[in-house]
């Protein structure tokens, strides 16, 4: 059994489709998508008839829910670029999302943690927005009742595999098309990917267990970076052209 998994879109519809065509020359057929789709100063309608058209299973992340539930006048820059592109059928598609799936009674999705879209689970900050690996006991406390071999989660941007105490698998398969983004939430921090591929996992079960591949894909990320200067949003711009934010 091979499973493909993406995450963190964020309108980045050229990143999509190499992503989608790498996927397909390997010849992997299953794939689930763990949310934030849209969200960005790219081409977030584009993004979603992608998505709905192949009709891989999906949730709904925490950017996905501030798009159907947030009053448009309050959204960030980001989510009110993508809100103003959206057509009612994209938005009726995000709204069918689930908040977490179980696929093929094998793989646990969630958008961050199983029980919040928005909290950090792999990851940890200190005072000063250093962003590291948390803890083990804090991982491990999260995973608390999902029974379930492989557990996959996205929100950082941060490809990485935890193999639990017992012997459960947490991924995250990093961001299809944001390598880089700053917040001030809950400390000011940023997290850089370093280049600015689109990036995926590949879990494959094997004699031994189940093991992962991290995917890394070139497209033509200056195209997406002009579209975001083009669009006064420099920070997206320099993330996108190099994987860093500085």
């Amino acid at each position: 059994m091979r499973l493909a998994v993406i995450a963190d879109i964020h309108g980045n519809d050229l990143a999509l489709e190499a992503v989608l065509a790498d996927i397909d020359a390997l010849d992997i057929t299953d794939i689930v998508n763990l949310g934030d789709h849209v969200s960005g100063p790219l081409n977030a309608a584009r993004t979603a008839d992608i998505l709905m058209k192949r009709a891989i299973p999906s949730i709904r992340g925490n950017h996905d829910r501030y798009l159907l539930t947030v009053d448009p006048r309050d959204l960030g820059l980001s989510d009110r670029s993508a809100y103003d592109e959206l057509q009612p059928e994209h938005r009726e598609w995000l709204a069918t999302l689930p908040v977490a799936h179980v696929h093929r009674e094998t793989f646990f999705l969630c958008h961050a943690t199983p029980t919040n879209d928005e909290t950090y689970w792999l990851e940890a900050l200190t005072t000063d927005g250093t962003v590291h690996m948390a803890a083990r006991s804090a991982i491990e406390a999260e995973a608390a009742g999902i029974n379930y071999p492989v557990i996959l989660c996205g929100h950082t941007h941060i490809q990485r595999a935890i193999r639990l105490s017992d012997g459960r698998l947490v991924v995250n398969p990093g961001s299809v098309g944001c390598p880089g983004y700053d917040d001030d939430q809950p400390v000011p921090h940023k997290v850089e990917a370093g280049s600015p591929d689109a990036r995926y996992a590949v879990v494959e079960q094997t004699p031994s267990g189940w093991s992962v591949t991290f995917r890394s894909v070139p497209y033509d990320w200056m195209a997406m970076s002009r579209l975001a200067a083009s669009r006064n949003r420099l920070e997206w711009a320099r993330a996108l052209a190099t994987g860093f934010i500085d």
